[in-house]
């Protein structure tokens, strides 16, 4: 077995436990669902969720993904992006042992995760100082490509 199919499996093992401990099941529309998360590439929105989790089972609904989301978020297994506008974002929450903010282009709205160790770190140290446990912190740059500066367009804009 691979190490993405065994860190498929300690995912959903991991959400069903999590479902288990809120008084709710593994359905098969949610199934669809989690499945449907390991086909993105990056960021994604509920829509492209949505559209991935129906070509996998033709019974998810709209409503089962949007139900869904925020318990993959509280579970820990995807986080939510929030830049500033109509869709919220989605990625999967990966092994990586740095803390990463976003750079969002302004024009196509594409997201770039970038290290930023230091964010953590400043995190922790001024919530201890108050006395507080981080529950989540984040850090968005908002930045014009210079292409865009020079032609008025980003390439990455459909």
């Amino acid at each position: 077995m691979s190490v993405v199919k065994d860190a498929t499996n300690d995912s959903f093992e991991s959400f069903s436990d999590f479902l288990a401990s809120k008084g709710l099941r593994m359905t098969g529309q949610r199934k669809g669902v989690f499945e449907a998360l390991f086909d993105q590439t990056g960021h994604f929105t509920a829509e492209q969720l949505l559209k991935d989790a129906k070509s996998l089972d033709e019974t998810v609904s709209r409503a089962t993904v949007y139900r869904c989301l925020p318990l993959l978020v509280e579970s820990g297994v995807i986080r939510k992006i929030d830049v500033g506008q109509d869709n919220k974002f989605y990625s999967l929450n990966g092994a990586s042992q740095t803390f990463k903010a976003q750079v969002i282009c302004s024009d196509c709205d594409k997201i770039y995760d970038i290290d930023a160790p230091f964010m953590e770190w400043y995190g922790k140290n001024v919530s201890e100082k108050l006395g507080l446990h981080v529950k989540d912190q984040r850090l968005q740059v908002h930045a014009e490509c210079p292409q865009h500066r020079k032609l008025g367009a980003c390439s990455h804009t459909s």
